[in-house]
């Protein structure tokens, strides 16, 4: 890509600048070069003839109408005058003034300078060291847009004039900032209105009043620029900035990118609201009757300012003739339950499900969470609700399991035979002869009436409840303080112990739920190995040790509520599988219809002939070529 760069540069720029040297140094010095004039005479010839040719051009050229040229100029100055006729000189305050308006959930210290908040405290939240959660602060937070008038400095640098804060009739509070004329009449205002208490007030009616909108604005449209900085609040500053997304509305569809090392997206088509949604909190800007288009980009400042993003966004919004543009500020957690009163689809910033597993937040929204509140709702203690409600969720998919652990007691019961049939296909040399012993094994199950994908596919049937449970304790901010045993922090993960170090894949911490989770899946493991029909895969053999160990530098790092659910779900898990193969199955009953089946003829799927017919085609195209090789 360099090279053709410079390729561009000498052939475009380069050929260009080579020309027009070439044209000048032939008419200032080609010509005394090739006559062997004197350069003053040269340049008096010059003067000549440019001054023929100006005489000449003046001859030809119609006379100028002075009136009425200044008659054009008066009517071009009057519609510059009438389009943007706005006063140059306003009444606003000459300092800074602060005012704090509140309802149950938020604090909000508002800011005469640009009429915008300042500060935005959440009241029922904490940052992970106890101390109030401010979700906006810092001079990189701003709201503001330009408007056609002389003189005037940015909206943002205007000191407005502060009105009354007023409660209203529903016992929403309203706080009013305006710039007024040399009248002393609104023609900007700024309005915000917090939700009444009780009502889950996050979300913040922001509305931006003009009283000439024609002349304010040009082509009735405002470039709104919100800029927004999100402070670390979370335990760990890496993994709140991997589950931070930037989140938006476009085209009635909800899409999100991730936060990653920064970023930028453009909007051509209409937008409702974007948003920056870190782990468990959401800053959003919403236009109720859209935005015309739009653009945001993101950075990530350095780890040592503990913050997550800056982000920055510039909106067209239209401005309709009666000047008034609403729009909404939400500061609030990202709670799917308050999320989903809003009904603009503000509820899909909580990450149910992404990727190849986006359809398990069906599964999270419309069962585990209504179960998950049902259960929470009787029940203090978190840490039980987890095992309470992983509990039920073993016990609801225990068929599936019970089908999985039947299928692999029929694979045991035929293991001799396997194993005979295993020797039958073995040379002198030790080499099997996989095809025709792999046929004859499908001819044994198929006689037997045993299914090889008797064990896989309820496993498989388990995946989408394993990934829908993963994803909702990682996302449930009812979660984020809340203690159990020696968890401080379920949203966050335990430690019982600091290292002076840090190891690679690991961590410089020790998670005991990590622990846990980890020997009861090795439980597991070894437990299945001795219960397996052919242990002599060697990759089959150890895997099984291998992939707890390697869970363990995983799971170090996760929300000690996933943890907890990993070990109970496996302890679960472990107690089934024992119960169901010791006191459930019935091995004499299972060697007795595996006998019964091989009375009955042997039906075939068109799958399972497709199947046969390719096994059998192999293995005449190997004999052949067997018997071509002796030859």
């Amino acid at each position: 890509m360099t090279f053709a760069l410079l390729n561009l540069f000498y052939h475009g720029i380069g050929q260009k600048y080579h020309y027009w040297f070439c044209i000048d140094w032939a008419f200032a010095g080609g010509d005394a070069f090739f006559n062997n004039r004197s350069q003053k005479a040269f340049q008096a010839e010059k003067e000549a003839q440019a001054k023929h040719m100006k005489d000449s051009l003046d001859k030809i050229k119609p006379a100028v109408d002075s009136q009425a040229l200044r008659k054009d100029l008066q009517i071009a100055d009057s519609i510059q005058n009438a389009r943007f006729k706005l006063p140059t000189n306003f009444k606003t305050d000459t300092t800074e003034q602060l005012t704090e308006v509140e309802n149950d959930v938020l604090k909000i210290t508002f800011t005469n300078k640009g009429g915008q908040p300042k500060t935005v405290e959440l009241k029922n939240f904490k940052t992970f060291d106890g101390k109030p959660l401010i979700l906006q602060a810092g001079n990189f937070n701003k709201l503001g847009y330009a408007i056609n008038a002389g003189g005037a400095k940015p909206i943002t640098e205007i000191a407005f004039i502060k009105g009354e804060t007023k409660e209203n009739s529903d016992k929403s509070k309203t706080i009013t900032y305006s710039i007024k004329d040399t009248t002393g009449k609104d023609f900007l205002s700024h309005q915000f209105t917090l939700p009444a208490p009780g009502t889950d007030g996050y979300m913040i009616d922001f509305t931006i009043g003009m009283a000439n909108a024609a002349q304010m604005v040009t082509q009735n449209t405002i470039n709104l620029q919100w800029q927004t900085e999100l402070p670390q609040v979370e335990k760990t500053l890496s993994y709140e900035k991997q589950q931070t997304h930037i989140c938006y509305l476009k085209n009635d569809k909800y899409d999100f990118e991730p936060l990653g090392n920064g970023g930028s997206e453009k909007f051509e088509k209409p937008v409702d609201w974007l948003a920056v949604n870190p782990q468990f909190f959401v800053a959003a800007l919403v236009a109720k009757n859209k935005f015309q288009s739009a653009d945001i980009t993101w950075a990530v400042p350095a780890d040592s300012l503990k913050i997550i993003t800056q982000a920055t966004a510039n909106c067209r919004v239209s401005v309709p003739a009666n000047g008034v543009v609403p729009l909404q500020l939400y500061y609030g957690p990202n709670d799917y339950n308050i999320l989903d009163k809003y009904n603009n689809n503000m509820h899909q910033v909580v990450t149910y499900g992404s990727g190849p597993f986006s359809f398990v937040k069906y599964i999270n929204r419309h069962f585990l969470l209504p179960v998950w509140d049902f259960i929470r709702s009787h029940v203090a203690s978190y840490g039980i609700v987890i095992l309470l409600l992983t509990l039920l969720i073993r016990l609801i998919t225990s068929p599936i399991l019970y089908k999985s652990y039947l299928s692999g007691a029929k694979m045991k019961v035929l293991k001799p035979e396997v194993d005979a049939l295993k020797q039958k296909f073995t040379d002198k040399s030790g080499q099997l002869d996989q095809q025709a012993f792999s046929m004859e094994q499908m001819k044994l199950w198929k006689t037997a009436g045993v299914s090889p994908l008797g064990g896989c596919l309820p496993a498989l049937l388990q995946i989408p409840i394993f990934m829908s449970l993963y994803y909702f304790f990682q996302s449930n901010i009812a979660l984020r303080g809340q203690s159990f045993l020696w968890a401080k922090d379920l949203a966050a993960y335990d430690s019982i112990a600091h290292l002076p170090f840090s190891i690679p894949f690991y961590g410089d911490h020790v998670s005991l739920f990590t622990l846990t989770a980890t020997l009861t899946s090795l439980l597991i493991s070894i437990y299945s190995m001795s219960n397996m029909q052919d242990n002599s895969n060697p990759v089959m053999k150890y895997m099984p040790y291998i992939f707890p160990v390697l869970l363990l530098g995983v799971f170090n790092n996760l929300p000690s509520a996933l943890t907890w659910y990993y070990t109970v779900s496996n302890t679960i898990t472990l107690i089934l599988q024992i119960v169901i193969q010791k006191y459930i199955i019935d091995h004499d009953k299972i060697l007795a219809q595996i006998s019964e089946n091989r009375k009955k003829p042997v039906k075939q799927s068109k799958w399972q002939e497709r199947i046969q017919a390719m096994q059998e085609s192999q293995k005449k195209m190997q004999d052949l070529k067997n018997k071509t090789g002796k030859k």
